[in-house]
């Protein structure tokens, strides 16, 4: 698994937890604690060590035939913030050209339906690969049928240690079937936009704040969408950062990646959820200074994040 395509052997690693102190935020009140810099300097990352096995392996499930660089955004932004091992997991027919385009990365090719989605049966072809410290499914997955099937398949394939995070159509499996997440209670994190709140609850956002809330209490998971982080334990955290041109295409998939990337290296999830947050928000900060607030690209975002953590760490 990872770019040099061998396996390791290595026993199941606790991730390092900070508790509930050190990430207590107000409470279930809708009023959140605001997370800057210093914040990020009070929770340290954990120590880089001395090779890439040290910091982790990220899977990223996604990349039908017509929507692979959704998952290359995940998995740049994944190695832009320190993971150390990345496989990206997409439609056959795709693969290949993503090897090459993205020498970095391990690439599995998985079975895919005529029309090009990748198939629920894919989940059987990632049995070598689940052996990572975090897993994101969802960047680039296009058919909502077999995203619910594929799931079903898969989730009861993960291991106990390993994080996962749900983007995209695998949040959208959720309002199908809410008790797909229930196996990874405490160690599951969602990155929806306004609208994929909305469907999550069943209906129209009404307080981001406090709606964010239900979606993290629901699901036993940390929620990040826009500017706010939301916990299971009702902790709520706002990032006062970032503006409207990170409304483009492929920016979800570089928050994604980046919370990945953390949470792979042994990052609390939650405060890995608002470092990438963060990172996100202020590396849009940088690219409006210099190219202008609307017309970056989501990949000019991932370029920023290595600088911004140096900065912080």
């Amino acid at each position: 698994m990872g770019g040099d395509g061998r396996r390791r052997h290595r026993p199941p690693r606790t991730p390092r937890r900070r508790g509930h102190r050190a990430l207590r935020g107000t409470g279930v009140s809708t009023d959140p604690e605001p997370i800057d810099a210093d914040t990020l300097r009070g929770w340290s990352l954990p120590a880089p060590g001395s090779s890439k096995k040290d910091r982790g392996d990220v899977l990223i499930i996604g990349g039908a035939r017509k929507t692979p660089g959704a998952v290359a955004l995940a998995g740049m932004s994944a190695l832009r913030v320190g993971a150390g091992r990345l496989t990206l997991a997409v439609a056959d027919a795709v693969a290949p050209a993503l090897a090459v385009a993205f020498p970095e990365a391990g690439v599995t090719g998985l079975p895919e339906t005529r029309a090009g989605a990748v198939a629920s049966s894919a989940a059987w072809r990632l049995t070598d690969e689940i052996d990572a410290d975090c897993i994101v499914i969802g960047p680039g997955l296009d058919d909502a049928d077999e995203t619910v099937e594929l799931l079903r398949n898969f989730i009861p394939m993960i291991g106990p240690e390993a994080r996962v995070l749900l983007d995209a159509y695998a949040l959208g499996a959720l309002t199908h079937d809410d008790s797909l997440g229930d196996s990874l209670t405490g160690r599951l994190a969602l990155t929806p936009n306004a609208t994929e709140a909305g469907l999550l609850l069943g209906r129209e956002i009404d307080c981001l704040g406090s709606d964010l809330l239900e979606i993290a209490d629901r699901f036993g998971a940390v929620v990040s969408c826009q500017s706010l982080i939301a916990g299971p334990d009702g902790a709520l955290w706002s990032i006062e950062a970032g503006g409207p041109g990170l409304g483009t295409s492929g920016s979800g998939d570089v928050l994604a990646g980046a919370l990945a990337g953390l949470a792979a290296r042994g990052t609390d999830l939650a405060e890995a959820a608002c470092w990438a947050t963060y990172l996100h928000a202020r590396a849009g900060d940088r690219l409006s200074e210099r190219v202008g607030p609307l017309g970056f690209l989501a990949r000019e975002l991932t370029v920023e994040l290595p600088g911004l953590l140096a900065e912080l760490t």
